[in-house]
């Protein structure tokens, strides 16, 4: 009984956000406290879990989740994206441009958050087609490849960093095995299965081609690398510290405090400020303007994300998450397709990616007690699932649509299959990775 009122507030879920376009934090809270009555919780324990829920998982997401989104409108502001899609296309020549618009994409799309990537990128996508005179899809597709994957797989991203805080997964060895998994997943999603996508030759809508920063305007190749890329080298280099160095050493001390994603991601900021911003001789006032304009674009994202804890603390203080625990073990399903299975169909049937992968990661997580699965490959499997053949319940598969001109079909065979393509491969690469980790 248990396993099928979750099974029914799930699905009165997908019914509120999708066919009654309801708020996705107020259909959080409404599932909640309809799934709490219904397995018998008294009415003051269901609004304390859902208080508790709140707190405990925006406690330790909201700094990082700002400072990501921070530190991603400096480098759109400022420039630095464009400048870095410049270099590259320039490094590889007009015979690899595809691959330097792809590498563009995850390098960039690491700090930004979703939505605004694919806003700063696309424009410059429809600036190499007219100087290349190539299909603005199959040049976009191996970029915009790059931005999901990053987006589903990859820290700071408030899915990710919230699936680890959820399976106590580490951050840093998360971000280096994902970066394993994005580098097949980008290049199958991308310059291969765009090698197929030449005949879509629409030309982009003419509302979604923005004028270039001029070139003397933009900052330096080496400084937008390392503005838009310190959080990476910060977690990469602290994770590799701590597997090779003495845990009583000072060095070791001092890469648990580096890698703390609090004093990552603050760091970060500080250096884009003034790398970014007051180096260049930006006026304080339009480097906090651009502080506050980060803050209010992931706002919504923060509510989400406080309204999935929610429903996961009721899974806990209900005890119908260790019932659903033992179902599941007896289902015989490797953990990592479970994760990733679950994740997959509340995508399909929702339309968020970030919904996706923390509600199953709600369902799952009491598994990972008996489980000897990494915790890391857990995040990255359900980051993955949460990625499965975005269609016309998902913002990302209208944006495609509208900015590339094209019909419903035609961002079928496109858009949702580069998704599709990139969500398989993540958990096929996380089961082989498995085997070895």
């Amino acid at each position: 009984m248990p396993l099928l009122i979750v099974i029914a507030a799930i699905i009165l879920l997908v019914i509120l956000v999708t066919w009654w376009r309801l708020n996705t934090f107020l259909s959080f809270l409404i599932v909640s406290i309809l799934m709490g009555l219904a397995l018998h919780m008294k009415v003051t324990d269901i609004t304390q879990s859902i208080q508790t829920g709140i707190g405990k998982t925006l406690g330790t997401l909201i700094v990082i989740i700002v400072f990501g989104s921070m530190l991603g409108k400096l480098v759109a502001e400022s420039g630095a994206g464009q400048k870095i899609a410049g270099g590259l296309m320039n490094m590889f020549g007009p015979k690899y441009v595809q691959w330097s618009l792809m590498l563009t994409g995850f390098i960039v799309g690491i700090p930004l958050f979703y939505n605004i990537g694919f806003v700063l990128m696309v424009p410059l996508i429809f600036t190499v087609a007219a100087r290349t005179k190539l299909p603005v899809v199959y040049l976009g597709i191996p970029m915009l490849a790059s931005l999901s994957v990053t987006h589903g797989y990859l820290p700071p991203h408030p899915s990710p960093t919230a699936l680890i805080q959820q399976f106590h997964a580490n951050m840093g060895l998360t971000l280096l095995y994902g970066i394993m998994l994005a580098v097949p997943a980008i290049i199958l999603a991308g310059p291969v299965f765009s090698r197929y996508l030449k005949h879509y030759t629409n030309p982009p809508g003419k509302m979604f081609v923005a004028a270039a920063v001029p070139e003397e305007s933009l900052p330096g190749m080496w400084v937008s690398l390392f503005a838009a890329l310190l959080p990476v080298f910060l977690l990469a280099v602290t994770a590799l510290i701590k597997l090779w160095a003495a845990p009583e050493s000072g060095l070791f001390h001092m890469a648990v405090w580096l890698g703390e994603p609090l004093i990552v991601m603050l760091l970060a900021v500080l250096n884009g400020m003034y790398l970014l911003g007051l180096r260049r001789k930006m006026p304080v006032k339009k480097v906090m303007g651009i502080m506050d304009d980060a803050v209010r674009d992931v706002a919504v994202i923060i509510l989400i994300i406080g309204g999935s804890g929610a429903l996961t603390q009721l899974l806990n203080d209900s005890k119908v998450s260790g019932y659903i625990a033992t179902t599941l073990q007896h289902m015989h399903l490797h953990p990592l397709l479970l994760a990733w299975g679950i994740a997959a169909i509340i995508r399909v049937c929702i339309g968020s990616a970030t919904v996706a992968g923390l509600t199953a990661a709600g369902i799952v997580a009491p598994m990972m007690v008996a489980s000897s699965v990494n915790p890391n490959l857990m995040v990255l499997a359900t980051g993955a699932g949460s990625l499965m053949f975005s269609h016309v319940n998902d913002t990302g598969f209208w944006m495609f649509k509208e900015y590339f001109n094209l019909s419903v079909k035609d961002t079928l065979k496109t858009w949702s299959v580069m998704e599709t393509i990139v969500s398989v491969v993540g958990l096929i690469g996380s089961l082989l990775l498995s085997m070895v980790v």
